[in-house]
């Protein structure tokens, strides 16, 4: 099989930006399909991305997969879903900001401090809107609109990791995409929780029938 071609600068962090960005959202199904697609050769490692072999561990794969058919299910029952989220606000920040540091180039302590701050700033701003989100979807009576806007979640983060990885050259363009979809999920979930408990005004009393 021939080589396939090294990643270049831009690709690289369009990579390591996109993944911190979806790990906000699925940070276990982020780590499992990276396992999967360095295993299946899908992604090429220039040499400072071996960091990343340690995602192709049968452990570290097992686990992952574990957690993914976890949040696969907890994230489609309301409330349920809030409390995974409220539970992983510290871990997919983390995950995130361990992904980018492992990606970029471990001979630059600076880039390497500079990718762990953002990558981890990235998931938890991701991870905000996401659970935001679906604070809101929970005010609904009714489950259909949780399972739905879960599996879109679910279908997106697949599919925009297959786009990241079988096209690196627009990886940038994905995360920029991505960075302006967690900043407008989150405004919206904010705008929404406000009217939603901001007081509403008495009605007025009728007004009195002429005489």
């Amino acid at each position: 099989m021939d080589a396939q071609p090294a990643l270049g600068i831009a690709e690289i962090l369009g990579i390591a930006a996109s993944m911190s960005l979806l790990a906000g959202w699925r940070l276990y199904v982020v780590v499992l399909a990276t396992g999967i697609a360095m295993r299946s050769g899908v992604i090429p490692l220039p040499e400072h991305l071996m960091g990343l072999q340690i995602l192709t561990n049968p452990w570290v794969m097992g686990v992952a997969a574990i957690g993914a058919l976890c949040e696969f299910f907890a994230d489609k029952v309301p409330w349920i879903d809030s409390i995974w989220d409220a539970v992983h606000t510290l871990i997919r920040p983390l995950g995130g900001a361990m992904l980018a540091l492992a990606i970029v180039d471990p001979g630059d302590p600076a880039t390497q401090a500079i990718a762990f701050l953002l990558g981890g700033g990235g998931a938890l701003l991701a991870h905000g809107g996401k659970a935001g989100v679906r604070a809101v979807v929970n005010t609904s009576p009714e489950p259909v609109s949780n399972v739905a806007v879960s599996t879109v979640e679910d279908v997106t983060t697949v599919g925009l990791l297959w786009l990241v990885y079988q096209h690196p050259y627009i990886a940038a363009a994905v995360a920029v995409t991505l960075l302006a979809l967690a900043i407008w999920l989150l405004l919206l979930a904010r705008r929404v929780i406000r009217s939603l408990l901001r007081p509403r005004s008495p009605a007025a009393p009728p007004a009195d029938p002429p005489v």
